[in-house]
């Protein structure tokens, strides 16, 4: 399992790449929900969400070991954070898409220079994809979440938390294939157990939830989400079992409260947030966290919107 430790060395092997993205607070949220609340402002991280910290973790780690081509299967963001992170380093990465991918991430891919293959609708099958393109090209393939330097990259979120902000009582993460969550659950509760961790997910992405419910990776069947970064097939054989370790419990949202949430997030407090990061507002404001009175942390993942899809 990653340690406190692998999250403090990532967090001096990032420092150059990524920023310390802000705490703030909303007074409206605060009365709302009753309980003082706060947001980690990941989708201020550069490329727009927390998957940069992961990915040049891991990236910088294969090219030390001379890497010169890299892959990522992605339905947005990791892809941008790998692409950035490659193009930054100066070697070469293709980045698999979903075919319904949004095209405002894929546009910020391209930006990047990295190049785009459209394959499939799940995980289940970009994955493989990813992981024979890099084959065929004696590359590497960099994985979305399921790798210990993914998860103690993003786990540096975690910390940056607990040096930010005294008297945490509740920090709340949204879940997709479990990398950010094993990260941060890693980093607080080797740190300060007493902190209460609850990952949130769509009710139709539902696979850790599930999982946890049973007590073993369970796998869902293709899904629709307007959370499309949380999109995963089933938890990972790193991250389920750091999830089902420490995390103090998983709620589900809809997508009409993930959308309410998302509009209340840019009306109110004028930040653009991606449907993915919204589900932790949505889990506080819709009464999902079942705590009163305390001082909540929401992290808000990512901040890509496809402005022409959002107007329709």
């Amino acid at each position: 399992m990653v340690s406190v430790k692998d999250i403090q060395k990532a967090k001096e092997n990032i420092a150059t790449v990524i920023s310390e993205t802000p705490i703030f607070s909303s007074s409206q949220l605060t009365e709302i929900c009753g309980n003082n609340m706060f947001f980690k402002g990941e989708h201020l991280q550069k490329t727009g969400s927390f998957k940069l910290r992961g990915a040049t973790n891991k990236v910088k780690r294969v090219v030390k070991n001379g890497a010169t081509f890299i892959t990522a299967a992605s339905s947005g963001n990791h892809g941008q954070a790998v692409a950035y992170i490659a193009n930054l380093l100066g070697i070469d990465a293709t980045i698999v898409v979903p075919e319904d991918a949004n095209q405002s991430k894929i546009n910020a891919i391209q930006a990047y220079h990295g190049q785009i293959e459209k394959y499939g609708w799940t995980s289940a099958e970009r994955l493989p994809r990813a992981e024979a393109l890099a084959k065929e090209n004696q590359g590497i393939y960099i994985p979305p979440y399921d790798d210990s330097f993914i998860i103690a990259g993003q786990g540096t979120v975690g910390l940056e938390i607990l040096e930010q902000l005294d008297n945490v009582d509740v920090i709340v993460v949204p879940i997709g294939g479990g990398g950010l969550i094993s990260g941060i659950l890693t980093a607080v509760k080797e740190t300060k157990p007493s902190i209460k961790v609850i990952g949130v997910e769509p009710k139709t992405a539902n696979d850790t939830f599930l999982s946890l419910e049973n007590g073993t990776i369970t796998s869902i069947k293709e899904t629709k989400t307007i959370a499309d970064g949380l999109r995963a097939s089933h938890p990972g054989n790193m991250t389920f079992p750091i999830v089902q370790k420490y995390v103090d419990d998983i709620v589900l949202v809809s997508d009409e409260e993930i959308q309410q949430a998302q509009f209340f997030v840019m009306e109110r407090m004028k930040q653009v947030i991606e449907f993915s990061g919204a589900v932790t507002v949505a889990a506080a404001i819709f009464g999902k966290l079942s705590v009163q009175q305390k001082n909540v942390v929401c992290v808000l993942s990512g901040g890509n919107v496809d402005l022409h899809e959002w107007h329709g």
